[in-house]
């Protein structure tokens, strides 16, 4: 009995150094005698010391920041474009086996695909179709990362950075925009104030004594304020008939 006492104490140990724990968003990668052997699922393991080792991966969605990359557009305007790309692991072997350091090669190519592509448009392109540009770097990206087991969720550009020269470029060329939209409804509502005057002189042309009328009818207006000095116009058609009285 002298010897079975330090047997079990060894062999409780060996137990108790050999349970790993998985968590419920993590899976786990077991290999034996250095080989791939399965994927774990969450829960409590053994693995063997020396004979057995276990790989975590975690399963979750991961959001790397791409840092600031120096990007030229294809009518050679510089840039620098940064984003943030959300991706996770689909099969834990393969992102183990098939690449050192997944979370890194997915931001080193992450980072390449963002200069290609940025390289393929022309700055105004680029601005105006922020979407369409990281829907293309994420299309790629996921591609790419296929062979790894992961998947590619989204890509979001956050900031694209100009020269302070080509920004002040873009400045003007939006000033001298909005001076032309400013003109052309200014002689868009000159030509319909004209139009409706022609209209109005037509009509008080056409009716005898319409301009008699709307002439005291603005006299009646201006009379409302004793502040005014009104000149009163002897209409056209009184100095007619007082033409017509003479030659009688």
């Amino acid at each position: 009995m002298g010897f079975i006492m330090p047997i079990l104490f060894v062999i409780g140990f060996v137990l108790i150094i050999s349970i790993r724990q998985v968590e419920q968003y993590e899976r786990g990668v077991k290999f034996q005698f250095g080989r791939f052997t399965r994927m774990v699922e969450p829960g409590w393991r053994i693995i063997l010391p020396v004979i057995q080792s276990m790989m975590k991966v975690d399963m979750r969605v991961k959001a790397v920041d791409v840092p600031f990359q120096e990007a030229i557009t294809r009518d050679n305007v510089s840039a620098k474009i940064n984003a943030v790309i959300y991706y996770k692991v689909q099969d834990a072997p393969k992102a183990v086996l098939e690449v050192e350091n997944f979370g890194f090669a997915v931001s080193q190519l992450a980072q390449t695909t963002m200069r290609n592509v940025a390289g393929e448009l022309e700055l105004d392109e680029l601005l105006a179709n922020r979407d369409q540009a990281a829907k293309k770097i994420k299309e790629i990206v996921d591609a790419a990362t296929d062979p790894w087991g992961i998947s590619v969720d989204s890509v979001k550009l956050k900031d694209v950075i100009l020269p302070d020269d080509m920004q002040r470029v873009i400045a003007k060329q939006a000033e001298a925009e909005r001076e032309r939209r400013a003109v052309i409804i200014k002689s868009e509502g000159e030509v319909e104030a004209a139009t409706n005057l022609a209209q109005a002189a037509a009509l008080l042309h056409a009716q005898p004594g319409s301009l008699h009328l709307r002439t005291l009818n603005t006299l009646n207006d201006l009379s409302s304020d004793q502040s005014n000095t009104v000149i009163f116009a002897v209409p056209l058609e009184v100095l007619r008939a007082m033409e017509n009285i003479g030659q009688r």
